[in-house]
C-alpha cells in the first residue's frame, strides 16, 4: 500500500505542471549521449511521447556531430571546427545533409512511432522548415571567417509546425537551414533549436547536454539561475567549453519571448519528465529576471 501511495503522490506533484503547460510548446533540443545510447534513446521518445498524451506540443530539433564525424572520417574528409562552428565545404555539407535528414531524422521519427506516437520528420528541403542564411563570423582581429555552408537562422515556418501539431504529431527537425536558390545551410543545433523556440512561442526550450547543467565555481549544480547572473558568469569566465554557447543560446532564447530554458544532463533515464514535472527538477531553470 505504502508504494501505491508514493506512486499517487509523484502523479500529483506532476499535476500542477501538467495543468500549467497544457497545450503549451516544448521545444527539446535532442543530442550527446543520449543519441548514442539505445536505452537513452528510447527513454527521450517515451518522454516525448508522454508530453503529447498530456495535452503539451513537443518538438524535437536534434543534432548528429559525432555521426557526421564519422562519416566525414570514412569519406577521408577533414573535420574543422572554428569558433565552436563547423567549417562546412561542399562535399562536407552533402554529408551533413545525408547523415542529419536520411538517416538520423528518419529514425527519430520511427522511435517515436514505435513508442506510440506519431512523428513528422522535417531536414532542409523537406519542408523547408528553417530559412537561413550564410554566417560570417570574425576573428579576433575582427576579419570575416569563411565557414562555408554554415548558417545561422533567419526564420522558421511556424505556421507549418503548427499544422503538424494540431494534427497530433511531434515534429523532428534537423538543423539544416534553407537559404536562396534552395541552398543548404549546416546550422548549430542549439542555435536551431533556440531559433525554433523562439518563433513557436515556446512555453519551454529544454537543452540536453552530457553534464548536470550550469555548474557553480565548486563544480555544484546551479538549479536556478536567472539572466543577469548568467551574463555575468559568461563575462567573470566562470562558464567555459561548451556551456558558454549553451548559455548564450539560452539567453537569446528568454530574450525573444521563450519563457523557460532547461539544461539538464540526458545521461539519465527520463530526464525530460524528471524536469518539468518534479518541484525540485535535475538541472539548471534558466528565467529572465
Amino acid at each position: 500500500m505504502k508504494n501505491r501511495i508514493k506512486k499517487a503522490r509523484i502523479v500529483m506533484e506532476a499535476l500542477p505542471y501538467i495543468m500549467r503547460f497544457h497545450g503549451k510548446v516544448i521545444v527539446i533540443k535532442y543530442g550527446g549521449a543520449a543519441m548514442t545510447d539505445p536505452a537513452l534513446e528510447n527513454s527521450v521518445m517515451r518522454d516525448a511521447v508522454l508530453l503529447k498524451y498530456v495535452g503539451m506540443n513537443p518538438v524535437i530539433v536534434h543534432g548528429g556531430g559525432p555521426e557526421i564525424n564519422r562519416a566525414l572520417k570514412k569519406k577521408k574528409l577533414e573535420t574543422r571546427f572554428v569558433k565552436g562552428l563547423r567549417v562546412t565545404d561542399r562535399a562536407t555539407m552533402e554529408v551533413v545533409a545525408r547523415v542529419l535528414g536520411d538517416k538520423i531524422n528518419k529514425k527519430i521519427a520511427s522511435l517515436i512511432k514505435k513508442n506510440g506516437g506519431r512523428a513528422r520528420g522535417f531536414a532542409g528541403l523537406r519542408g523547408r522548415i528553417i530559412k537561413a542564411h550564410k554566417l560570417v563570423p570574425l576573428n579576433d582581429q575582427g576579419i570575416k571567417i569563411d565557414l562555408g555552408y554554415t548558417g545561422t537562422v533567419t526564420g522558421v515556418r511556424n505556421r507549418d509546425l503548427k499544422k503538424c501539431m494540431e494534427k497530433g504529431y511531434i515534429p523532428v527537425l534537423a538543423p539544416i537551414g534553407v537559404g536562396a536558390g534552395g541552398r543548404l545551410y549546416n546550422i548549430n543545433a542549439d542555435q536551431a533549436a533556440a531559433a525554433v523556440a523562439s518563433h513557436l512561442d515556446a512555453a519551454k526550450l529544454i537543452l540536453l547536454t552530457d553534464v548536470q547543467g550550469v555548474l557553480d565555481a565548486h563544480g555544484k549544480l546551479i538549479s536556478n539561475i536567472n539572466t543577469v547572473k548568467a551574463r555575468r558568469m559568461i563575462k567573470s569566465g566562470q562558464l567555459s567549453g561548451g556551456m558558454i554557447p549553451k548559455v548564450r543560446n539560452s539567453l537569446a532564447a528568454l530574450r525573444k519571448g521563450v519563457e523557460q530554458v532547461h539544461i539538464i544532463d540526458g545521461r539519465i533515464p527520463h530526464a525530460i519528465l524528471l524536469e518539468i514535472f518534479t518541484d525540485k527538477g535535475i538541472g539548471t531553470l534558466v528565467e529572465r529576471r
